[in-house]
C-alpha cells in the first residue's frame, strides 16, 4: 500500500509538471505565431493568437494543432483601388488543421471561418457622398448609414436644389438590403425614395442609393462569405481552405 501511495504521488507530481510544461510551451508558441503573422502580413500591430486543445505537445509532435484562433484589431484591407484600403474594426478567424514545417518556418490551415466587422462610418466612405445630379437642378447625396433592423442597413440621403424654381433642401432614408457578391459588400435599396414629389429616373436615383465595396487581400486569402446589418457596423462572414498563415 505505501509503494502504490507513493506511486500515486509521483503521477500527481508529473502530471501536474507535464500540464504546467505543456502550458508554458503553448503560452510560447502562440507568441511567436503572433510575431510571424504579424511580419508575413503586414500588420500594423500584434494579432491575439490562441491555440486550443490539449496537451499541446502532443499535437506539436504530431505536426499539426487541432484549432488555432486568430484575432487582429484594425486590419487595412484592400479595396481594388490603388492606395485605398477599408478598416476593419475586428477581424476574427478559427482556423482547423493547422500543420507547419519541420522548420516552423510555415503554416496551413486545412479550413477558416470567421467574422469581420466593418463601421458604418467606414464603409460610408464607399458611398456616393458627393452630391449627385438626380433631376434637372437638383442633386441628391448619402450622408449616412446605420442599422435598419431585421437585417436591412438605413440609408440617409439628403436632396437639395431647386426644381421648377422651387427650393428643395429635404432628408429622406431607404431600407437597403446588403449581400456578399463576388468578393464585394452590395448595398441595394429595396425601395427607392420619394425626392420632394420629384419624378427622377430610376438609374439615376440608384447611382446614389446603390453601392458596393470590394475587401480584398485579407489574411491568408479567406474571402467574404455573407453579410448582415448590426447595430453598429456590417458583420461579415469569412470562410477559405488551404489558408496560408505564414511562409
Amino acid at each position: 500500500m505505501r509503494a502504490l501511495r507513493i506511486l500515486l504521488i509521483l503521477v500527481v507530481i508529473l502530471g501536474g509538471l507535464f500540464v504546467i510544461v505543456d502550458r508554458v510551451a503553448v503560452h510560447f508558441a502562440e507568441g511567436e505565431a503572433a510575431d510571424k503573422l504579424k511580419s508575413t502580413q503586414n500588420l500594423a500591430s500584434t494579432p491575439d493568437v490562441s491555440i486550443e486543445g490539449f496537451p499541446f505537445l502532443t499535437q506539436l509532435a504530431g505536426g499539426s494543432l487541432d484549432d488555432v484562433q486568430v484575432g487582429i484589431k484594425n486590419y487595412q484591407a484592400a479595396t481594388g483601388t490603388d492606395g485605398k484600403t477599408i478598416r476593419i474594426d475586428d477581424l476574427k478567424a478559427d482556423m482547423k488543421g493547422v500543420s507547419f514545417s519541420g522548420d516552423y518556418s510555415s503554416a496551413t490551415a486545412d479550413s477558416a471561418t470567421g467574422t469581420a466587422t466593418v463601421s458604418y462610418a467606414e464603409l460610408l466612405k464607399t458611398a456616393k457622398s458627393q452630391p449627385t445630379e438626380v433631376v434637372p437642378g437638383v442633386q441628391a447625396q448619402v450622408v449616412g448609414l446605420s442599422d435598419g433592423g431585421n437585417g436591412k442597413i438605413k440609408v440617409a440621403i439628403h436632396i437639395t436644389g431647386s426644381f421648377l424654381s422651387i427650393p428643395v433642401d429635404q432628408t429622406t432614408s431607404v431600407l437597403s438590403s446588403v449581400a456578399v457578391v463576388n468578393n464585394k459588400v452590395e448595398v441595394h435599396a429595396d425601395s427607392l425614395p420619394e425626392l420632394a414629389a420629384i419624378s427622377a429616373a430610376d438609374n439615376r436615383v440608384r447611382d446614389v442609393t446603390d453601392f458596393n465595396q470590394a475587401i480584398n487581400q485579407l489574411p491568408g486569402g479567406i474571402k467574404l462569405d455573407k453579410v448582415q446589418a448590426a447595430p453598429d457596423g456590417v458583420q461579415i462572414s469569412v470562410k477559405g481552405s488551404d489558408v496560408r498563415l505564414a511562409g
